[in-house]
């Protein structure tokens, strides 16, 4: 909605993107398709803009079932086709990265299967893959009619309502965008969830974000000491730590002194699970993805949280509690469930 509009927006007309793509611009190598996958749906996403896709996420959304609607927003915003057009026109995109000061994986192409494990959607990523591959000319010249015609394609294979299929589709018709024909159908598609977690449903997805942790009969008693549950990574059952009532979300990740950095090499030893650097709003590494509780964190602060949001290019909102937070500022009232995404950066850095 507004948050991934304002996003996309920020791709299409910061003066970084212009400087880079004047300065490093390219010829894009001649993609091969596999005889599975003509290159004509590959072509007719070229046409549209970070800006159309924008739009078309927003106009999606109402369409999304709500297990996915923040999600699919997040992802958008986790993989922008900004940066990768920015990337792809780059001559040195060693020395792009260096100037976006970009850190881990941002790279969609070696993720293919995975980036987009916490949708609930993700279950039916196979369905929704094949639905791209084998997708047939003429398309519509809509996006969003585009994407729910995949999306109806994707239901009759998994034999599931729409509303389900129409953010992971949306996803996958991205990612063709980005890493193109070939590497699209030489990713496996499989499904990267433990069983019990593949079992649940919507709803106990759901009821289980909107939970928040008994205090006990004298509960009461612990007033402003009261904890809750940070969840950090729904696709496994110990990726969780505890933040006691009015704390910042990184502070209280730092008690979780488990080995982090082997799964995250941003990670820093003893900080805990979200890469963290400054602890003050000025590095930006620490920025989450929040799918259930966003109302139980703080409001954004003016200064510390949504100008330097501005800074690093995340989001452009004007939201009190939107769905992209820096966890050094966002303090918790509750418990919450947030996604750590792969890669931080200053996307506003000037050449």
């Amino acid at each position: 909605m507004e948050a991934v509009a304002a996003v996309e927006h920020f791709f299409t007309t910061s003066t970084f993107l212009t400087a880079f793509m004047s300065k490093t611009k390219k010829t894009r190598p001649h993609v091969e398709c596999p005889p599975r996958m003509s290159s004509t749906l590959y072509s007719h996403l070229s046409r549209y803009s970070p800006a159309d896709w924008a739009a078309a996420v927003d106009t999606l959304s109402a369409s999304v079932h709500p297990i996915d609607k923040d999600a699919t927003k997040i992802w958008f915003t986790f993989f922008p086709l900004g940066l990768h057009l920015t990337m792809a026109a780059a001559e040195d995109e060693v020395a792009v990265a260096r100037q976006l000061r970009l850190q881990g994986r941002w790279r969609l192409v070696d993720q293919i299967d995975t980036s987009h494990k916490f949708l609930f959607a993700h279950r039916y990523w196979p369905q929704a893959k094949l639905a791209v591959q084998n997708a047939t000319g003429p398309f519509p010249d809509s996006l969003p009619a585009l994407v729910s015609a995949i999306a109806d394609a994707a239901s009759r294979t998994a034999r599931l309502d729409r509303e389900f299929l129409i953010g992971i589709c949306a996803v996958a018709l991205m990612t063709l965008r980005q890493v193109g024909p070939d590497a699209l159908v030489a990713s496996p598609g499989g499904v990267h969830l433990p069983e019990e977690i593949r079992a649940l449903s919507a709803h106990q997805v759901l009821k289980a974000r909107a939970r928040d942790d008994s205090q006990g009969m004298l509960g009461f008693l612990r007033g402003n000491r009261k904890e809750w549950t940070v969840t950090f990574d729904e696709t496994d059952p110990t990726a969780a730590f505890t933040v006691i009532n009015d704390e910042e979300i990184a502070s209280a990740a730092k008690r979780d002194q488990r080995d982090h950095r082997s799964r995250d090499p941003r990670c820093t030893p003893g900080e805990g699970p979200i890469p963290v650097e400054c602890r003050a709003a000025s590095c930006g590494t620490c920025w989450v993805g929040v799918l259930g509780g966003a109302e139980k964190l703080s409001p954004v602060n003016e200064r510390d949280e949504r100008k330097r949001m501005l800074v690093f290019g995340y989001i452009d909102t004007t939201e009190a509690r939107p769905i992209i937070r820096l966890a050094c500022q966002a303090k918790a009232f509750g418990a919450v469930s947030v996604v750590i995404p792969p890669w931080n950066g200053f996307l506003s850095k000037q050449a």
